[in-house]
Protein backbone atom coordinates (compact mmCIF):
# COMPACT_ATOMS: atom_id res chain seq x y z
CA UNK A 1 0.00 0.00 0.00
CA UNK A 2 1.54 3.32 -1.08
CA UNK A 3 1.87 6.12 1.44
CA UNK A 4 -0.05 9.34 0.86
CA UNK A 5 0.27 12.86 2.23
CA UNK A 6 -2.59 13.96 4.48
CA UNK A 7 -3.43 17.53 5.50
CA UNK A 8 -5.72 18.45 8.39
CA UNK A 9 -7.76 21.64 8.95
CA UNK A 10 -10.35 22.74 11.52
CA UNK A 11 -12.14 25.96 12.44
CA UNK A 12 -11.95 24.96 16.13
CA UNK A 13 -8.91 26.77 17.59
CA UNK A 14 -9.41 26.59 21.36
CA UNK A 15 -10.20 22.90 21.65
CA UNK A 16 -8.72 19.80 19.99
CA UNK A 17 -10.63 18.44 17.02
CA UNK A 18 -11.68 14.90 17.91
CA UNK A 19 -12.44 13.84 14.28
CA UNK A 20 -9.03 15.05 13.12
CA UNK A 21 -7.26 13.21 15.95
CA UNK A 22 -9.04 10.00 14.98
CA UNK A 23 -8.31 10.47 11.27
CA UNK A 24 -4.68 11.19 12.10
CA UNK A 25 -4.38 8.02 14.19
CA UNK A 26 -5.90 5.96 11.37
CA UNK A 27 -3.65 7.32 8.65
CA UNK A 28 -0.49 7.16 10.77
CA UNK A 29 -1.31 3.51 11.46
CA UNK A 30 -1.36 3.02 7.66
CA UNK A 31 2.03 4.69 7.41
CA UNK A 32 0.74 7.89 5.78
CA UNK A 33 2.36 11.30 6.32
CA UNK A 34 -0.02 13.47 8.41
CA UNK A 35 0.29 17.18 9.25
CA UNK A 36 -1.85 20.26 9.61
CA UNK A 37 -2.47 21.74 6.16
CA UNK A 38 -0.57 24.82 5.03
CA UNK A 39 -0.30 26.69 1.73
CA UNK A 40 3.35 25.76 1.14
CA UNK A 41 2.79 22.05 0.52
CA UNK A 42 0.86 19.77 -1.80
CA UNK A 43 -1.43 17.09 -0.29
CA UNK A 44 -3.02 14.00 -1.72
CA UNK A 45 -5.97 14.45 0.63
CA UNK A 46 -7.04 17.18 3.06
CA UNK A 47 -9.65 16.64 5.77
CA UNK A 48 -11.54 19.81 6.70
CA UNK A 49 -13.57 19.65 9.93
CA UNK A 50 -15.96 22.55 10.54
CA UNK A 51 -17.76 22.96 13.87
CA UNK A 52 -19.42 26.33 13.40
CA UNK A 53 -21.70 27.43 10.58
CA UNK A 54 -20.58 31.08 10.74
CA UNK A 55 -16.81 30.55 10.43
CA UNK A 56 -15.02 30.78 7.06
CA UNK A 57 -14.43 27.63 5.04
CA UNK A 58 -10.94 26.21 4.56
CA UNK A 59 -10.43 27.83 1.15
CA UNK A 60 -11.44 31.22 2.56
CA UNK A 61 -8.72 31.05 5.22
CA UNK A 62 -5.76 29.79 3.20
CA UNK A 63 -4.77 28.56 -0.26
CA UNK A 64 -4.86 24.77 -0.25
CA UNK A 65 -3.02 22.72 -2.85
CA UNK A 66 -4.67 19.31 -2.65
CA UNK A 67 -5.89 16.62 -5.03
CA UNK A 68 -8.98 16.17 -2.84
CA UNK A 69 -10.64 17.99 0.08
CA UNK A 70 -12.96 15.92 2.25
CA UNK A 71 -15.28 18.15 4.28
CA UNK A 72 -17.21 17.09 7.37
CA UNK A 73 -18.65 18.35 10.63
CA UNK A 74 -21.71 20.15 11.95
CA UNK A 75 -20.61 23.48 10.48
CA UNK A 76 -21.08 22.13 6.95
CA UNK A 77 -24.58 20.83 7.71
CA UNK A 78 -26.12 24.09 8.94
CA UNK A 79 -27.45 26.94 6.82
CA UNK A 80 -29.37 30.04 7.85
CA UNK A 81 -32.78 30.38 6.16
CA UNK A 82 -34.97 33.42 6.95
CA UNK A 83 -32.85 34.13 10.02
CA UNK A 84 -33.15 30.57 11.37
CA UNK A 85 -30.60 27.78 11.36
CA UNK A 86 -31.57 24.64 9.45
CA UNK A 87 -29.77 21.31 9.58
CA UNK A 88 -29.28 19.45 6.29
CA UNK A 89 -29.17 15.76 7.23
CA UNK A 90 -28.01 14.81 3.73
CA UNK A 91 -24.69 16.58 4.39
CA UNK A 92 -24.11 14.88 7.74
CA UNK A 93 -21.09 12.57 7.60
CA UNK A 94 -20.05 9.88 10.06
CA UNK A 95 -16.61 8.35 10.44
CA UNK A 96 -16.34 4.65 9.53
CA UNK A 97 -16.39 2.41 12.62
CA UNK A 98 -12.71 1.53 12.27
CA UNK A 99 -11.90 5.25 12.60
CA UNK A 100 -14.70 6.23 15.00
CA UNK A 101 -13.48 3.74 17.61
CA UNK A 102 -9.74 4.27 17.22
CA UNK A 103 -7.69 5.81 20.04
CA UNK A 104 -7.22 9.51 19.14
CA UNK A 105 -3.84 10.92 18.14
CA UNK A 106 -3.39 13.35 21.01
CA UNK A 107 0.10 14.25 19.75
CA UNK A 108 -1.62 16.63 17.28
CA UNK A 109 -2.38 18.95 20.19
CA UNK A 110 0.50 18.69 22.68
CA UNK A 111 -0.72 21.84 24.45
CA UNK A 112 -3.79 19.96 25.73
CA UNK A 113 -3.06 17.27 28.32
CA UNK A 114 -6.56 15.88 28.78
CA UNK A 115 -8.49 13.05 27.14
CA UNK A 116 -11.70 13.84 25.29
CA UNK A 117 -14.51 11.93 23.64
CA UNK A 118 -18.12 10.75 23.63
CA UNK A 119 -19.49 7.99 25.82
CA UNK A 120 -23.06 8.60 24.64
CA UNK A 121 -24.70 10.15 21.59
CA UNK A 122 -28.16 11.62 21.12
CA UNK A 123 -30.68 13.59 23.17
CA UNK A 124 -34.46 13.16 23.55
CA UNK A 125 -35.19 16.86 24.12
CA UNK A 126 -35.21 17.90 20.44
CA UNK A 127 -34.76 21.59 21.31
CA UNK A 128 -35.34 23.84 18.31
CA UNK A 129 -32.08 25.73 18.80
CA UNK A 130 -29.97 22.55 18.98
CA UNK A 131 -28.84 20.20 16.18
CA UNK A 132 -27.99 17.21 18.39
CA UNK A 133 -31.37 15.47 18.02
CA UNK A 134 -31.28 15.86 14.25
CA UNK A 135 -27.61 14.87 14.00
CA UNK A 136 -27.33 12.08 16.58
CA UNK A 137 -30.91 10.95 17.18
CA UNK A 138 -33.57 11.47 19.83
CA UNK A 139 -32.40 8.66 22.08
CA UNK A 140 -29.30 8.93 24.23
CA UNK A 141 -27.31 5.70 23.77
CA UNK A 142 -23.91 4.56 24.94
CA UNK A 143 -21.56 4.47 21.94
CA UNK A 144 -18.13 3.89 23.47
CA UNK A 145 -16.23 2.65 26.48
CA UNK A 146 -13.99 5.03 28.39
CA UNK A 147 -10.89 3.05 27.42
CA UNK A 148 -11.40 4.00 23.76
CA UNK A 149 -10.12 7.53 24.36
CA UNK A 150 -8.67 7.56 27.92
CA UNK A 151 -5.37 6.10 29.10
CA UNK A 152 -4.78 7.41 32.61
CA UNK A 153 -4.83 11.12 31.72
CA UNK A 154 -5.55 13.19 34.83
CA UNK A 155 -8.47 15.01 33.18
CA UNK A 156 -11.31 13.88 30.89
CA UNK A 157 -13.48 16.29 28.92
CA UNK A 158 -16.72 14.58 27.90
CA UNK A 159 -18.61 15.90 24.89
CA UNK A 160 -21.90 14.03 25.51
CA UNK A 161 -25.06 16.06 24.86
CA UNK A 162 -27.24 14.33 27.46
CA UNK A 163 -25.44 11.63 29.41
CA UNK A 164 -28.12 11.36 32.12
CA UNK A 165 -30.75 10.47 29.49
CA UNK A 166 -28.86 7.27 28.69
CA UNK A 167 -30.26 4.14 30.36
CA UNK A 168 -26.70 3.11 31.25
CA UNK A 169 -25.78 6.45 32.84
CA UNK A 170 -25.39 5.05 36.37
CA UNK A 171 -22.94 2.42 35.13
CA UNK A 172 -21.08 5.14 33.22
CA UNK A 173 -20.91 7.42 36.28
CA UNK A 174 -19.45 4.57 38.35
CA UNK A 175 -16.71 4.03 35.77
CA UNK A 176 -15.96 7.75 35.69
CA UNK A 177 -15.69 7.76 39.48
CA UNK A 178 -13.41 4.72 39.44
CA UNK A 179 -11.11 6.41 36.92
CA UNK A 180 -10.06 8.94 39.61
CA UNK A 181 -9.64 11.44 36.77
CA UNK A 182 -11.10 14.94 36.95
CA UNK A 183 -14.26 14.90 34.81
CA UNK A 184 -15.56 17.90 32.88
CA UNK A 185 -19.09 17.44 31.51
CA UNK A 186 -18.49 20.13 28.91
CA UNK A 187 -22.00 20.22 27.43
CA UNK A 188 -23.72 20.21 30.81
CA UNK A 189 -25.93 17.71 32.59
CA UNK A 190 -29.73 17.68 32.30
CA UNK A 191 -31.04 19.00 35.63
CA UNK A 192 -34.50 17.57 34.82
CA UNK A 193 -33.05 14.05 35.08
CA UNK A 194 -31.40 14.59 38.44
CA UNK A 195 -32.48 12.34 41.32
CA UNK A 196 -31.04 11.29 44.67
CA UNK A 197 -29.43 8.16 43.21
CA UNK A 198 -27.47 9.82 40.44
CA UNK A 199 -26.55 12.75 42.70
CA UNK A 200 -24.98 10.19 45.05
CA UNK A 201 -22.98 8.82 42.11
CA UNK A 202 -22.01 12.31 40.94
CA UNK A 203 -20.69 13.01 44.44
CA UNK A 204 -18.18 10.20 43.85
CA UNK A 205 -17.03 11.61 40.50
CA UNK A 206 -14.08 13.97 40.75
CA UNK A 207 -15.18 17.26 39.19
CA UNK A 208 -13.93 20.82 39.31
CA UNK A 209 -17.22 22.30 38.10
CA UNK A 210 -20.68 20.93 37.32
CA UNK A 211 -22.54 22.48 34.36
CA UNK A 212 -26.31 22.51 33.90
CA UNK A 213 -28.58 24.46 31.56
CA UNK A 214 -31.85 26.35 31.92
CA UNK A 215 -32.64 27.07 28.28
CA UNK A 216 -36.44 27.10 28.19
CA UNK A 217 -37.96 30.04 30.11
CA UNK A 218 -41.39 28.38 29.94
CA UNK A 219 -40.14 25.57 32.21
CA UNK A 220 -39.61 26.44 35.86
CA UNK A 221 -36.72 24.23 36.98
CA UNK A 222 -36.44 25.69 40.47
CA UNK A 223 -37.32 22.47 42.31
CA UNK A 224 -34.73 20.46 40.35
CA UNK A 225 -32.00 22.93 41.26
CA UNK A 226 -33.12 22.87 44.89
CA UNK A 227 -32.96 19.06 44.90
CA UNK A 228 -29.43 19.05 43.56
CA UNK A 229 -28.26 21.66 46.06
CA UNK A 230 -29.74 19.67 48.95
CA UNK A 231 -27.82 16.48 48.11
CA UNK A 232 -24.67 17.52 46.25
CA UNK A 233 -21.27 17.62 47.90
CA UNK A 234 -20.55 20.83 45.95
CA UNK A 235 -21.20 23.82 48.18
CA UNK A 236 -19.76 26.81 46.31
CA UNK A 237 -21.73 28.64 43.62
CA UNK A 238 -18.56 29.04 41.52
CA UNK A 239 -18.53 25.24 41.14
CA UNK A 240 -22.17 25.07 39.96
CA UNK A 241 -22.52 26.82 36.59
CA UNK A 242 -25.80 27.02 34.70
CA UNK A 243 -25.99 27.98 31.01
CA UNK A 244 -28.86 30.41 30.35
CA UNK A 245 -29.89 30.69 26.70
CA UNK A 246 -31.04 34.15 25.62
CA UNK A 247 -32.18 35.78 22.37
CA UNK A 248 -34.25 32.69 21.58
CA UNK A 249 -37.98 32.68 22.38
CA UNK A 250 -37.52 34.61 25.63
CA UNK A 251 -37.98 38.15 26.85
CA UNK A 252 -35.42 40.04 28.91
CA UNK A 253 -37.74 39.66 31.91
CA UNK A 254 -37.77 35.87 31.43
CA UNK A 255 -33.99 35.89 31.13
CA UNK A 256 -33.68 37.92 34.34
CA UNK A 257 -36.07 35.61 36.21
CA UNK A 258 -33.81 32.65 35.48
CA UNK A 259 -30.65 34.61 36.31
CA UNK A 260 -31.95 36.00 39.61
CA UNK A 261 -33.48 32.66 40.64
CA UNK A 262 -30.24 30.77 40.00
CA UNK A 263 -28.27 33.29 42.00
CA UNK A 264 -30.68 32.98 44.92
CA UNK A 265 -30.40 29.17 44.77
CA UNK A 266 -26.61 29.25 45.00
CA UNK A 267 -25.68 28.78 41.33
CA UNK A 268 -23.70 30.97 38.96
CA UNK A 269 -25.57 31.64 35.70
CA UNK A 270 -23.65 31.88 32.45
CA UNK A 271 -25.44 33.67 29.61
CA UNK A 272 -25.32 32.16 26.12
CA UNK A 273 -26.62 34.33 23.27
CA UNK A 274 -28.33 32.57 20.36
CA UNK A 275 -26.94 33.92 17.08
CA UNK A 276 -24.82 36.46 18.92
CA UNK A 277 -23.72 38.12 15.69
CA UNK A 278 -27.28 39.47 15.23
CA UNK A 279 -28.13 40.13 18.90
CA UNK A 280 -29.04 43.61 20.08
CA UNK A 281 -27.06 45.71 22.55
CA UNK A 282 -29.30 44.85 25.51
CA UNK A 283 -28.58 41.14 25.15
CA UNK A 284 -24.86 41.83 24.79
CA UNK A 285 -24.93 43.96 27.94
CA UNK A 286 -26.80 41.21 29.76
CA UNK A 287 -24.10 38.73 28.83
CA UNK A 288 -21.29 41.06 29.89
CA UNK A 289 -22.97 41.76 33.24
CA UNK A 290 -23.56 38.11 34.14
CA UNK A 291 -20.42 36.53 32.73
CA UNK A 292 -18.02 39.06 34.27
CA UNK A 293 -18.01 37.64 37.79
CA UNK A 294 -16.62 40.76 39.44
CA UNK A 295 -19.37 42.91 37.94
CA UNK A 296 -22.10 40.34 38.59
CA UNK A 297 -21.20 40.10 42.27
CA UNK A 298 -20.89 43.86 42.76
CA UNK A 299 -23.90 45.07 40.70
CA UNK A 300 -26.95 43.17 41.94
CA UNK A 301 -29.51 44.36 39.36
CA UNK A 302 -29.22 44.35 35.58
CA UNK A 303 -31.02 47.67 35.17
CA UNK A 304 -28.27 49.36 37.20
CA UNK A 305 -25.55 47.87 35.00
CA UNK A 306 -27.45 48.38 31.73
CA UNK A 307 -28.11 52.03 32.51
CA UNK A 308 -24.42 52.70 33.01
CA UNK A 309 -23.38 50.60 30.00
CA UNK A 310 -25.70 52.51 27.68
CA UNK A 311 -24.62 55.96 28.79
Amino acid sequence: MSKIKIGLWSDCHNFPSLPLMKLSAYHKRRGDNVNFANHLEHYDLVYASKVFSFTPDIEDTCIINADEINRGGTGYCISVVNGKEEFDKSKNKSLPDEIEHIYPDYSLYPQYKYATGFLTRGCPRNCKFCVVGKKEGLCSKQVAELSEFWREQKEIKLLDANLLACNEHEKILKKLANSKASIDFTQGLDIRLINKDNITLLNKVKTKIIHFAWDNPKQDLTEYFKLFSEHTAIKYDSKKIVYVLTNFNSTIDEDLYRIYTLRELGYLPYVMIYQKETADKQHRNLQRWVNNRLIFRSVDRFENYNKGACM
